[in-house]
C-alpha cells in the first residue's frame, strides 16, 4: 500500500506534463528491452522462419564468431557475432521470455534460440555466452530481477552447460551489455569512471574504471524515495505510468544525482532501445557528469555475451589442472635427463 501511495503521489506531481501527443510509441527499438519488437530490419520474431535466411557472409579466421544471448524480462534475443568487430553476423532472433520465467522454461528457450543461430551460421562448434538480469557469482544466479524468484542461488551455468552439451560463459545482462559499449561504442577509448545505465523493463547499470569491469553493481536497486529506483526511471516505467518525456526525465535525473553522489563518474552512458530517443530526454537532464547515448542500443547485450563467450573460451583453452599436469610432467622429463646425464 505505501509503495502505491507514492507512486500515485509522483503521479500526481507529473500530471501536468502528461500530453495525449506525447503517448509512448512501441516502435521496435524504443520499446523497453524489446518490449513490442517486430520482425523489422535485422530482427525476426517468427519462430517458424526458415534459418536459413539468418545467415550472412561469415569471416573464416579462427576465433571470430561466438553467439551471444540476451535474455530480458520481457524478450529474449540471440546472434552470432563477429567480436572483432562487434557486429552481428546472422538476423537478430526475438522470443518473448516465458511466463512464468522459471529456470526450465527460459534455459529450454535459450537452447532453442541456440540451436536456430547454430542452423543459421552451419556451425555448432563456436562459444556461447548468456547475459541475464541477475548477480552471477560462480556461474549462479543470485538475484531475480524482473524474472521468476526461481532463479535466486540458482547453478544457470550448470544447467545451461547441461541443456547445450557444452560449456557456457555467465554474465551479468548490463556487465555484458557495457563490455560491448567500451570496446566499439560510446565509451571506446574513455578512462576514469564510466557508468552505463541501461533502461528497459528494468535498470541495469556497469561500471567500469580505466576500462576495467567492477561487476554486479545493481544500481537500479538503490532506494530513492522509499524503493527501488527503476521503479520509476526505467524506460518501462514511463510507459507503465503514462509519463511525458519531460516528467519521466525529472524520475530519471533524480536516479542518476543519487549515483553521482557517490560514484562521481567522468561519463554516463544510456543504453537499452530508449537510447534511440536520447535527443527527448538527455538534453533536459541536470546531473553533473556528461550524459551521452549508447551506440549499441538493443544489440550490446548480444555482442557483449558473445564477447564475455570467446574471452572465456580462450581462457578455458588451457585449463588448470591440464597445465598442472604438463608442468609435473615437464618436470619429469628434465629430471630423467639429469639422471641420464649422471
Amino acid at each position: 500500500m505505501a509503495d502505491d501511495a507514492i507512486e500515485r503521489t509522483t503521479d500526481q506531481e507529473h500530471a501536468t506534463d502528461r500530453t495525449t501527443d506525447q503517448a509512448p510509441d512501441w516502435t521496435s527499438d524504443q520499446a523497453p528491452d524489446g518490449a513490442a519488437e517486430h520482425a523489422t530490419g535485422g530482427t525476426t520474431d517468427d519462430e517458424q522462419a526458415p534459418d536459413q535466411a539468418l545467415a550472412r557472409e561469415l569471416p573464416t579466421e579462427p576465433g571470430r564468431i561466438a553467439i551471444g544471448i540476451d535474455v530480458g524480462g520481457s524478450g529474449i534475443k540471440a546472434a552470432a557475432v563477429d567480436v572483432k568487430l562487434g557486429r552481428l553476423v546472422s538476423d537478430r532472433i526475438r522470443v518473448l521470455t516465458p511466463e512464468p520465467s522459471t529456470p526450465a522454461a527460459v534455459i529450454d528457450q535459450i537452447a532453442k534460440l541456440v540451436h536456430r543461430v547454430e542452423r543459421a551460421i552451419g556451425r555448432t562448434d563456436v562459444p556461447i555466452g548468456v547475459d541475464f538480469p541477475a548477480v552471477i557469482l560462480d556461474g549462479r544466479t543470485m538475484s531475480a530481477a524482473n524474472v521468476d524468484p526461481g532463479w535466486v542461488g540458482y547453478p544457470a551455468a550448470e544447467h545451461l552447460e547441461r541443456a547445450l552439451g557444452r560449456r557456457v560463459a555467465l554474465i551479468n545482462d548490463a556487465d555484458a551489455a557495457g563490455i560491448a559499449e567500451m570496446r566499439f561504442g560510446a565509451g571506446a577509448r574513455h578512462q576514469g569512471v564510466v557508468l552505463i545505465l541501461t533502461l528497459g523493463t528494468g535498470v541495469g547499470s556497469a561500471l567500469f574504471v580505466d576500462g576495467v569491469l567492477v561487476p554486479n553493481t545493481e544500481l537500479g536497486h538503490m532506494e530513492i524515495r522509499g524503493r527501488d529506483a527503476e521503479r520509476r526511471s526505467a524506460a518501462a516505467a514511463r510507459i507503465r505510468r503514462g509519463l511525458s518525456w519531460k516528467a519521466w526525465t525529472n524520475d530519471l535525473d533524480e536516479h542518476l544525482q543519487a549515483i553521482d553522489r557517490i560514484l562521481w563518474p567522468d561519463l554516463v552512458i544510456i543504453g537499452g532501445g530508449v537510447s534511440k530517443n536520447a535527443d527527448k530526454f538527455i538534453p533536459r537532464l541536470e546531473v553533473r557528469p556528461p550524459v551521452v547515448p549508447a551506440v549499441l542500443r538493443n544489440e550490446a547485450g548480444i555482442v557483449g555475451a558473445a564477447m564475455w563467450a570467446m574471452e572465456h573460451a580462450a581462457s578455458a583453452a588451457i585449463r588448470p589442472e591440464d597445465a598442472a599436469r604438463a608442468e609435473a610432467e615437464a618436470a619429469t622429463e628434465a629430471a630423467g635427463t639429469v639422471e641420464h646425464g649422471a
